[in-house]
């Protein structure tokens, strides 16, 4: 199989599970991760690296979060960022463990979003 072949099935694959997700969300968070837009991307680009992020990053929430829309000053609109190939390379190619990290990782992310840290995420289970 191609790279291409197996990254265009790993996108479908992390769509229908943030799809999913997004459809098991409480109703009052839903409508707001729903306009949260979702990039599906191979791996970090060099811009993310500089920026100190390690190469294995599985996915990174960027931009303002939410309610600071119009007061952050940030040049990159809010979106989440899904890193398909470090998470297939996470899940050492079981697509079930893949399903549930996609999942996991879009949660963390949308935590981030709504304004949790870290030990808020952790808390949660969403580490």
């Amino acid at each position: 199989m191609s790279v291409t072949f197996v990254m265009r099935r790993l996108r479908i694959v992390a769509r229908e599970e943030v799809e999913e997700t997004l459809r098991r969300l409480p109703a009052h968070l839903r409508r707001e991760a729903e306009a949260l837009p979702v990039s599906y991307e191979e791996r970090p680009n060099a811009e993310i690296l500089a920026d100190g992020f390690e190469s294995d990053l599985l996915g990174l929430f960027v931009g303002p979060a939410f309610g600071e829309e119009g007061t952050a000053w940030v040049d990159v609109p809010a979106q989440i960022l899904l890193f398909l190939a470090n998470l297939w390379d996470y899940a050492e190619g079981d697509e079930a463990v893949f399903r549930e990290e996609v999942r996991t990782t879009f949660l963390h992310e949308l935590g981030h979003y709504l304004g949790l840290d870290e030990l808020d995420l952790e808390e949660r289970g969403l580490e």
